[in-house]
């Protein structure tokens, strides 16, 4: 039984490496599934069953956990970057600004209060201190990514004597977990608000709120303007996004083009925008009903779901690809990532797209043939971007800026520098002929794997040392302080959306969840609501703050910590 004996114990070796993190990823997951009062910790239990593996000396050679643990960092990063890419700049719109800017308060306040905790409870003459509670902090706010931008940067001014911040981290997170959602309740009482009325406000708002949501009419052309003039210049004085997929003229049915000429008395079937109906209607004529299926002619005309898988197609923007005077069809509705939108001429394709078109049914088979088509092709997937976008992250992450007072130069590193160039690739790769389309279920394996050989990384390094740091070390006391670090911010920001920006209840929980980058919050939230409001809170704020939850986390070091 030695053989069995020399695989535990030899660690030199590929077998026990890899049984080693089988078996602490293994145990971590399914322990993690465990809900407690409602709430699991998820792929974060990882940490702890390597923090037990690392206690009991079952552990491997410290160059290959570090390998092993910046390289999940790298991909969770950036697969986190591909995803929250395409709507990052979007996030700044409509609201989001002031969203973005209250979640940027709390993480300000996160800091303000790390440091004041700091100065209060420990010895600031300690040089372990301070990191410490930056570990503690990002426990608190339950963001691993910010953990493994702190362990990075502090590698590089200790010089491979850090210090285990990880033992703070796991002192605070599970605490931080339920302080989140306490808090987030704490808000509802503090600012007397009854879930009942939030919930009717949506719903009112949601029945008044013309969304820009594609809306098909027919409509009858009364207008004398209208008449003798084509869709091209119709389009043009409107200067709004419609699309004509059949006209009524004379009794005949057709698809008609750019230069079809209207005349007083046609009908048309219009897609535009929810938004912009009325004045369509009132510039074009009033609605009229038309049997379109009883037109022999209208029985050669289809409709068909058709995906965009053709790389040459990804950045093609739909105003400059003539699908009606060259192919005969028209595009009237296009669904990215489950959204439907409405069919724009400032539109750009990205392989993924799947869009609605028009047209005789040979003409919508040679449409399909130049988009692809192919269901078969999304689901290889395009790892020569994401490899692309990792070396251009690290070689990114490596330009040293210089700043005053500061003891090293400042770089974006292994989790700063692939988070912001797989945010650019997600929003501009087209332009670079990129194509960075992944399911959802393959960017969450990617990103599930890379977080889990970072956490048993981390936790099998630091479990030499935790049961030191929690019971004879300050282990009580980074509890306390990040319960401090996690539940204040949110007690003073909360109320000032829920009474001076007059946020729904349900946005305001789904923002902090965002902001903390905690899926239970959200959970909770969404649980809480039969509407979208806290999903939509989540994915305003969620890429600006993990940006800078990563990017906070290479300051406070840099400037703050000294060897």
């Amino acid at each position: 039984m030695d053989w069995i004996k020399n695989l535990f114990e030899v660690q030199d070796t590929v077998a026990h490496i890899v049984l080693l993190y089988g078996l602490v990823i293994a145990v971590g997951v399914l322990l993690g599934k465990i809900k407690f009062g409602g709430i699991s910790l998820g792929v974060t239990f990882v940490l702890f069953a390597g923090i037990v593996a690392g206690h009991f000396k079952f552990t491997g050679p410290t160059p290959i956990l570090n390998f092993v643990q910046d390289f999940g960092l790298i991909l969770f990063v950036f697969c986190i970057g591909l995803q929250v890419g395409p709507g990052f700049f979007e996030s700044f719109k409509k609201g989001g600004v002031a969203l973005n800017g209250l979640a940027t308060a709390i993480i300000v306040l996160n800091v303000l209060v790390m440091f004041a905790c700091y100065y209060l409870f420990f010895d600031t003459t300690n040089p372990v201190n301070l990191p410490m509670m930056i570990g503690t902090m990002y426990g608190a706010v339950t963001n691993t990514p910010g953990l493994g931008a702190a362990n990075e940067a502090l590698a590089a001014i200790f010089k491979g004597n850090e210090p285990i911040i990880a033992n703070g981290y796991a002192c605070a997170y599970p605490l931080g977990v339920l302080g989140i959602i306490g808090a987030t309740i704490l808000v509802r009482f503090l600012t007397h608000t009854s879930l009942e009325a939030e919930e009717a406000q949506l719903a009112a708002e949601e029945a008044e709120n013309p969304h820009a949501k594609p809306k098909s009419m027919t409509l009858r052309v009364s207008n004398d303007y209208i008449s003798g003039r084509s869709m091209q210049q119709i389009n043009d004085f409107l200067n709004r996004d419609i699309v004509c997929t059949r006209l009524l003229h004379d009794g005949q049915i057709s698809t008609p083009s750019k230069d079809t000429i209207l005349q007083t008395g046609d009908s048309m079937y219009i897609v535009c925008a929810e938004g912009d109906a009325e004045a369509v209607k009132a510039f074009i004529g009033p609605e009229t009903e038309v049997e379109w299926q009883t037109s022999d002619e209208e029985q050669l005309m289809i409709s068909r779901r058709i995906i965009v898988t053709n790389p040459k197609m990804n950045g093609k923007t739909l105003g400059k690809m003539h699908f009606r005077s060259v192919y005969g069809v028209n595009v009237t509705r296009i669904t990215r990532q489950g959204m439907d939108l409405f069919a724009s001429r400032n539109h750009h394709f990205q392989v993924g797209d799947r869009i609605m078109v028009v047209g005789r049914e040979d003409n919508v088979n040679r449409m399909a043939e130049l988009m692809g088509n192919s269901e078969k092709r999304l689901n290889a997937p395009n790892i020569a971007t994401i490899f692309i976008g990792i070396v251009v992250g690290i070689l990114f992450g490596s330009i040293p800026f210089s700043i005053p007072q500061m003891p090293v130069p400042l770089k974006l590193g292994l989790a700063g520098g692939p988070l912001i160039i797989a945010i650019l690739i997600g929003r501009f790769g087209y332009r670079m002929k990129l194509v960075t389309y992944t399911t959802t279920s393959a960017n969450m394996m990617l990103r599930e794997m890379g977080l889990a050989l970072f956490l048993a990384s981390v936790g099998v390094k630091a479990g030499a040392g935790f049961v030191n740091t929690v019971i004879q070390g300050d282990g009580l006391l980074y509890v306390g302080t990040g319960f401090l670090i996690t539940v204040i911010p949110i007690l003073i920001v909360g109320p000032i959306a829920r009474l001076k920006f007059k946020f729904n209840y349900f946005t305001i929980m789904g923002m902090i969840a965002g902001t903390y980058t905690d899926p239970p919050a959200l959970a909770y939230a969404n649980a809480s609501c039969s509407k979208e409001a806290p999903a939509v809170g989540y994915s305003t704020v969620y890429p600006l703050s993990m940006f800078l939850r990563i990017f906070v986390a290479q300051i406070c070091v840099l400037f703050f910590c000294t060897a």
